[in-house]
């Protein structure tokens, strides 16, 4: 491996579990002009699920959504797969959960997401949806609003995601 090799994988390592970002993305046009502060999400792509599946990014729309950004290796992702599963399944029907994979090749990401069945996983070995979504770094989360709206992105502890999605859905 070459010595920038060694570093990115550093990099990446070193950031399993470590904070992405502390808040929401930055402000977009200003409350004056009758606009949402926050960004909203182009939900318009596909991806393909562990399972080979066709995902339609567009239906996250109507509801609040989390993406949870993956990576099999990462200790950290692992640690939080029971506790985003068992959210999940305390908002199912009103809350769209989505596991993002990457960073590692599709068998890794198949394997690994194939023990988290109770919200769809897609493989993004090539990284479209990590790059879609400015994510950078595993663990991260994408939270968005029912209008799509990026409330928030980056790391959270499992409590945290907890408060915010039950912000979302009162």
């Amino acid at each position: 491996m070459t010595v920038s090799g060694l570093l990115i994988t550093a990099i990446a390592v070193g950031a399993c579990g470590g904070p992405a970002s502390t808040g929401a993305p930055p402000a977009g046009p200003s409350p004056s002009s009758g606009q949402t502060t926050a960004p909203v999400a182009n939900l318009d792509f596909t991806a393909r699920t562990i399972t080979g599946a066709t995902f339609d990014g567009r239906r996250l729309a109507g509801k609040p959504a989390v993406l949870w950004f993956w990576a099999p290796w990462c200790p950290t992702c692992r640690a939080q797969s029971g506790w985003v599963s068992a959210l999940a399944e305390k908002y199912a029907g009103k809350v769209n959960v989505v596991g993002v994979g990457g960073l590692d090749e599709s068998g890794a990401i198949r394997d690994f997401g194939s023990k988290l069945s109770s919200f769809p996983q897609l493989d993004d070995a090539r990284g479209a949806v990590w790059t879609r979504f400015g994510v950078i770094v595993q663990s991260s989360y994408v939270v968005l609003d029912r209008d799509g709206r990026v409330t928030f992105q980056g790391y959270l502890d499992n409590d945290e995601l907890d408060r915010r999605v039950a912000q979302l859905v009162s």
